[in-house]
């Protein structure tokens, strides 16, 4: 079996060369990009198993680069790198497709840990419900129908990258009881205990915008402090004007 293959485009050539080395003592083949035109180049030829990318590149940024990429290896995962630490541009990067998120500065062990984990997951089969799962999830206005991965909010389509949803049916076949920040990195994102990330958080938002009334105020998706998350339909009472 051929060492997996790992597509590093960073524009900076020193942080490059240090991942690089780390990534191959651990086993790993890297391919480097240094722009953007030549990662999306690189990913349609040379058919990495995981790409890693800066947001901010020459040329074309990171976004971009990556909805290219997700054009012809919508299966590859990516890990997002940036010197950003605004909440809006880790949910956009979900939101087009980005599986993980790193800020700068990170440490390498972290980085090959997150690297391993997404590898890991792509490479095993989808979960399958267990049998006691009901196909239909329900809970307030949002409907999950497992089968064909769709959801409903109030009746409307709503639609959600694969995480997303793996996140809202970890929380919905819990609904009621807290589901620890752990828990869901380890099943979500098959990540080690101890390794912490924003990436939930972000998905959590995400999930806010779409599904709820009020993203700032919500109804359906209660962040327990210090714990983890707890999906349970509170609706605000509303207060007419006499």
């Amino acid at each position: 079996m051929r060492p997996y293959r790992v597509l590093l485009i960073e524009d900076d050539r020193d942080l490059s060369n240090v991942l690089r080395l780390n990534l191959e003592a651990v086993g790993y083949t890297v391919l480097t990009a240094f722009e953007g035109s030549d990662g999306v180049r690189s990913a349609r030829n040379d058919n990495p198993d995981l790409v890693i990318l800066d947001i901010m590149l020459p040329g074309i940024d990171g976004f971009e680069v990556l909805d290219l990429i997700r054009r012809d290896r919508p299966d590859v995962p990516a890990l997002m790198l940036t010197a950003r630490r605004q909440m809006d541009d880790k949910v956009f990067a979900f939101k087009i497709g980005a599986d993980d998120y790193l800020t700068k500065p990170f440490g390498i062990q972290e980085l090959t840990l997150r690297v391993a984990a997404l590898l890991r997951r792509a490479s095993r089969p989808p979960a399958v419900p267990a049998p006691a799962t009901p196909s239909v999830l329900r809970e307030g206005p949002v409907e999950v129908r497992l089968a064909g991965r769709t959801v409903l909010c109030n009746g409307v389509r709503v639609d959600l990258t694969p995480k997303a949803f793996d996140l809202l049916v970890a929380l919905l076949v819990r609904r009621g009881e807290t589901v620890s920040r752990v828990e869901l990195l380890r099943r979500i994102w098959s990540y080690a205990d101890g390794v912490t990330s924003r990436t939930l958080d972000a998905h959590v938002a995400e999930l806010r915008r779409r599904l709820e009334r009020h993203p700032r105020n919500p109804e359906l998706l209660h962040t327990v402090w210090k714990v983890g998350y707890r999906c349970a339909y509170e609706p605000h009472s509303e207060v007419s004007a006499s």
